[in-house]
């Protein structure tokens, strides 16, 4: 494949991101919901593709002149293999540049958090499991892995699911990529519709302590369009252009990140074979993917920077700027290329793993948010009901809503929540990790675990979070 298609394909990406921005502003619907514009114009490029247009068109000529719609063979190569290599970005960005607080601060704010939010996830892997067992695989034939997809699609989100897609592939189970990305649209799109339900029921009957109604949300929320004069800077130019453009100057400490990610990947792929691997015949490492890896690069890589970064020239701002493109050029292209074929070939399972899912989520929110959170419990709660079912930006706009002038302690609580959740979970060691142990070990034994997980931290939080001194 030559370059040329490369930067084409990147140029039709960026100009369906518009486009789906151009969507948002004209439609009334899709700014009450804060549908990201990536999403909308993924879906737009999934409607205009093979897999809606594609084969409208080969179903009613009878020959397959337009089989991908209106979008070239070449660049669809090009878009289902974005996704796996940008994901690496969004993960190696989260912590560079992020000042990492005293760990006992951490965890006495944002502790609540971090309890609720492990709940959540290891309950998913539990219903997921329980409904492979018993539902999933016996009656359809499915993978048992498929009982990691709530977790990986719902908390992990579209950047999750694509990241995976080799693992997927490498271990049999081609389609877990697909109907991971399914759940993932679906979990943002529940997130955001019940989390505005739950906005004006909170609103109507005084839960909250911070919320103002529905209605009286700016327009700058709504459009996604800031005001002239609300207008902050996207970032600081800390080194002069003369020397090294700041832009890439971030840019290649993103690339340092995911080096180091990569560097410690193969060398526990290469401990892996020569060891318990070699002695045992059971192999891991080699199936997880490198994002989770890339993100401990980061972590790394900012602790040196906290050491050694005397001028201040690493500015967050900027890294928050490149996950973001990195994160809406992803979705654009995971939506773009997911194949409804394989949705409508399992599409029982994708509807009771969805149904589960939302419900779950719903639930425990509900019910255990007031049980571990004493102070602020909507305001906190939102926003892990949202990454829960739609990742940290769901989370984080629902947060927005309820309490736009941070009144409340939730957004340092969901951030310093981030520091000890996002290694681990929603994208993290163990759900990179969770469809190559199920298949290597189990279904059983991974259930098993992650029920105990789930009550160890549902008991944290209820008898000691929810039993401390309020924050």
């Amino acid at each position: 494949m030559s370059l040329e298609v490369v930067g084409f394909a990147l140029i039709v990406l960026s100009m369906i991101l518009v486009m789906g921005k151009w969507i948002r502003l004209k439609v009334p619907l899709f700014q009450k919901l804060f549908l990201p514009s990536s999403l909308i114009g993924g879906f737009f490029a999934l409607l205009l593709g093979p897999e809606v247009l594609g084969r409208v068109i080969t179903a009613v000529s009878g020959n397959e002149v337009m089989a991908f719609g209106l979008f070239p063979e070449d660049l669809f190569e090009v878009w289902s293999g974005l996704p796996e290599l940008l994901i690496n970005v969004v993960f190696a960005s989260l912590f560079i540049g992020f000042a990492l607080p005293n760990l006992k601060e951490v965890w006495r704010v944002g502790g609540p958090q971090v309890a609720l939010g492990y709940t959540i996830s290891w309950a998913q892997y539990v219903v997921g499991i329980l409904l492979a067992i018993t539902i999933l695989t016996p009656f359809f034939n499915m993978n048992p892995a498929v009982g990691a997809l709530i977790e990986i699609g719902f908390v992990g989100g579209h950047g999750t699911a694509a990241g995976l897609s080799g693992t997927f592939e490498d271990l049999g189970f081609a389609e877990g990529y697909d109907l991971a990305v399914g759940l993932a649209t679906v979990g943002i799109l529940s997130g955001v519709i019940i989390g505005i339900i739950l906005v004006n029921w909170a609103a109507r009957k005084g839960v909250s302590q911070t919320l103002r109604h529905p209605d009286d949300i700016s327009i700058d929320q709504k459009t996604g369009i800031v005001q002239k004069e609300n207008r902050e800077s996207a970032g600081e130019v800390t080194t002069s252009p003369m020397s090294i453009e700041p832009l890439a100057l971030h840019v290649g400490l993103v690339g340092i990140a995911i080096f180091i990610g990569y560097f410690l990947l193969e060398g526990f792929v290469w401990l892996e074979a020569v060891t318990w691997g070699a002695a045992s015949g059971v192999y891991l490492f080699e199936y997880v993917p490198l994002f989770p890896f890339a993100m401990i690069g980061g972590i790394l890589l900012q602790f040196i920077l906290g050491k050694m970064d005397k001028r201040k020239v690493v500015d967050r701002a900027t890294i928050t700027r490149i996950q973001g493109l990195a994160l809406d050029l992803l979705i654009v292209s995971a939506m773009a290329t997911l194949a409804l074929s394989v949705i409508g070939e399992n599409i029982v399972p994708f509807l009771i793993l969805s149904v589960a899912g939302v419900l779950l989520n719903v639930f425990l929110f509900l019910y255990l948010a007031p049980r571990m959170i004493k102070r602020y419990w909507f305001e906190r709660g939102m926003g892990d009901f949202g990454q829960s079912t739609g990742v940290a930006a769901t989370g984080i706009m629902l947060l927005r809503v309820v309490d736009p002038e941070n009144k409340s302690p939730a957004l340092t609580a969901f951030g310093y929540k981030q520091i000890l959740f996002e290694p681990m979970v929603g994208g993290g060691l163990v759900t990179a990790a969770s469809v190559p142990f199920i298949v290597q070990f189990g279904p059983v034994p991974v259930l098993v675990a992650a029920s105990i997980f789930m009550i160890a931290f549902w008991l944290l939080g209820v008898l000691y979070f929810g039993k401390g001194k309020p924050e």
